[in-house]
């Protein structure tokens, strides 16, 4: 169980760091801070360069605590917020990743629910600090604290279509 828990926490961990990187370099694949800040106002996200590196800052993060069995719990739930915000992106477009869907945001939710309830295993930075196993109450906080905050953000950060014929100078202000 300790393997797969290990295998489980740096294959998602790790995916989800380096899609943080993308977010705010040109490393990976990334467009750099500017690219990352392009696709969240083209997502409908106020905030700009600041949304951008929140978000890259988060999944980087989340995904090393992730990938390091570090604080388990609050790196799930970091994870699931930041990947909750993208389900919500995707949403439109169905399920199905092929077509742009939630599907891949979906999985490493569920992934990070699991990690936090079954905790990083046995070799992980928490055990090795004696922080396991975690009061059953904690992951129980962390699985929802982290969706509600993914769709609290989203709700705060949404930006209104502009209607055709309007003045964009709201959103350049972004």
């Amino acid at each position: 169980m300790d393997t797969g828990l290990l295998i489980l926490r740096l294959v998602v961990g790790l995916l989800i760091a380096a899609h943080g990187v993308q977010k705010i370099s040109f490393r990976l694949g990334g467009h750099g801070l500017a690219g990352g800040t392009e696709e969240f106002r083209h997502d409908g996200f106020r905030g700009g360069r600041l949304t951008a590196l929140a978000a890259g800052g988060s999944q980087i993060g989340a995904g090393l605590f992730l990938a390091a069995g570090l604080l388990t719990p609050a790196a799930a739930m970091a994870a699931m917020g930041v990947m909750t915000v993208a389900g919500t992106v995707k949403r439109h477009n169905g399920l199905w990743v092929q077509n742009d869907g939630y599907e891949y945001p979906m999985v490493l939710v569920v992934a990070s629910v699991v990690l936090a309830l079954t905790g990083p295993g046995r070799w992980s930075a928490d055990h090795a600090l004696g922080l396991t196993p975690w009061p059953l109450w904690v992951p129980v906080v962390a699985i929802v604290a982290g969706p509600v905050s993914g769709l609290l953000t989203r709700v705060v950060l949404h930006r209104p279509a502009v209607k055709e014929g309007t003045t964009r100078y709201a959103q350049a202000a972004d």
